[in-house]
């Protein structure tokens, strides 16, 4: 503590008995500030302002579940209740975001941009300051912006869907608004660990590339966690990702939960009562939890996540500061171009490669054209010079980790996938030329990504970390 007023160092000059009652009273005034002052930033160091909404999304009546073609009934058993959680975000000058998180297979962009769209006019928000995330849970509903039968869903089933999924953006825009109406003085901090469950599900076999177990192969196993605590510090929140798909349980689940990722922010939640764990999925495209198969699986893996932030969360974090920025465009990626006689060969190939082709095999027949390139939207938010979070579209492979990496840096950074699109595989360039079911493209509409399409992304996202105030190497 600093030396003492001249005035109270008087007061314990050598030859006073002790001091006087004013100068005691100054004393244990000043000391009661130091304790204070110990304990709860200064309010001119508190930079940032949060919110927090939980609304549960657990369909009110069964519908089919989302992930695995194969099945076409409703779900039997709600396992788990599944959420949409919103952080909201707001820096000392006044710049606004939120971040909604779901316990879904993902948001198309059918289905995402009217919630963003309505979320802008409620908030005034710009379309930036908006990010959506879901953690690809293949035990959650079957999402549908049209009353349309799919293969063996019945027609009542597809009337469920639709009004399912309008009921959900009504609730995603709810999450939003309430989370931006409860912002509070807040501190933010963030970290990373490891977690060992992802692997790498790309097989090599005699027979070409299948989805299998290949433990050699690349994953990004690290867990980021950003920490939003109280003016006093006093833990509020918890935002953590991993680049996994969320598939431990397989197409002979019919029991609804979040899988992993929703049993792991339960663990944190039931070890830290009163906050809000979310999770945010990153560049797992070609990963699988191992081991899977059955419940005690994915409750193990999401108890291995969970573990693991909150040994985080009793270590030193990073403090996180502003300015916040947010930058946000679409990227025109190419999409390989076929002849009538590829698109014919193609048709009669693997299982993940026909499908797509004979749907552009028949847009061809009906004298369409086939579309060039697909737009898909990229975020990026910088905080001040210590976080950067990258918010890609689609199923992400985790070759974009190096590449990104590389291209902005690797330092204070947090990748993320399945944001605001999520419309199909994007694969990289290697993974194109290996082949296999990650090269299966678009599955919201028709095309398969061209290896061109790779750098294409990547400069995208350099372009707009630039914009947003990151510093890429040169």
């Amino acid at each position: 503590m600093k030396a003492l007023p001249q005035a109270l160092a008087l007061g314990c000059a050598a030859g006073a008995s002790r001091p006087c009652p004013a100068t005691m009273k100054a004393i244990v005034g000043i000391l009661g500030f130091s304790l204070l002052a110990a304990h709860c930033p200064n309010a001119a160091e508190i930079e940032w302002k949060a919110g927090l909404a939980t609304v549960k999304i657990t369909p009110e009546k069964p519908v089919p579940m989302a992930g695995y073609a194969s099945r076409t009934k409703p779900f039997e058993k709600v396992e788990q209740d599944i959420y949409a959680k919103a952080l909201a975000l707001e820096d000392r000058q006044g710049h606004r975001a939120v971040l909604v998180t779901t316990d879904l297979l993902g948001l198309a962009r059918a289905v995402a941009e009217p919630v963003c769209e309505r979320i802008e006019q409620k908030t005034k928000l710009t379309r930036s300051q908006i990010l959506l995330n879901s953690a690809h849970t293949h035990s959650a509903p079957l999402l549908g912006d049209q009353d349309r039968t799919e293969s063996g869903v019945t027609p009542e089933d597809a009337r469920n869907v639709v009004a399912y999924t309008r009921s959900l953006q009504d609730k995603l825009v709810e999450a939003a608004t309430q989370a931006l109406s409860r912002l509070e003085p807040a501190q933010l901090s963030w970290s990373s660990g490891v977690a060992h469950f992802a692997m790498n599900r790309r097989e090599f076999t005699p027979r070409g590339v299948i989805l299998g177990v290949n433990p050699r192969g690349p994953v990004d196993r690290t867990v980021p966690v950003l920490r939003v605590g109280s003016a006093e510090g006093t833990l509020r929140a918890i935002l953590f990702g991993y680049a996994c798909h969320n598939t431990t349980l397989t197409q002979t689940n019919y029991h609804l939960c979040g899988d992993y990722a929703g049993f792991a922010q339960a663990y944190v939640q039931e070890r830290r009562r009163g906050i809000q764990a979310m999770f945010m999925i990153g560049c797992g495209g070609d990963a699988n939890p191992y081991p899977r198969g059955t419940m005690a699986d994915a409750r193990g893996n999401g108890e291995t996540l969970g573990r693991e932030v909150c040994r985080i969360l009793d270590a030193s974090m990073r403090p996180v500061q502003g300015p916040l920025t947010c930058v946000f465009d679409e990227v025109s990626l190419p999409l390989e171009q076929f002849s009538r006689a590829d698109l014919e060969k193609m048709t009669n190939g693997p299982s993940w490669q026909s499908g797509n082709a004979s749907a552009m095999l028949a847009k061809v027949d009906r004298g369409e054209i086939l579309a060039t390139n697909y737009e898909a939207p990229v975020t990026v938010w910088q905080f001040g010079s210590n976080l950067t979070l990258v918010g890609l579209s689609g199923e992400v492979v985790v070759d974009y980790v190096p590449l990104i990496e590389r291209a902005i840096g690797p330092l204070q950074l947090w990748l993320a996938a399945y944001c605001n699109d999520v419309f199909g595989y994007f694969p990289s360039a290697r993974v194109l030329e290996e082949g296999g079911y990650e090269c299966r493209g678009l599955y919201t509409t028709q095309g398969f990504f061209a290896p061109a399409a790779q750098d294409v992304l990547v400069t995208k996202v350099r372009e707009l970390a630039r914009r947003a105030g990151r510093k890429p190497p040169e």
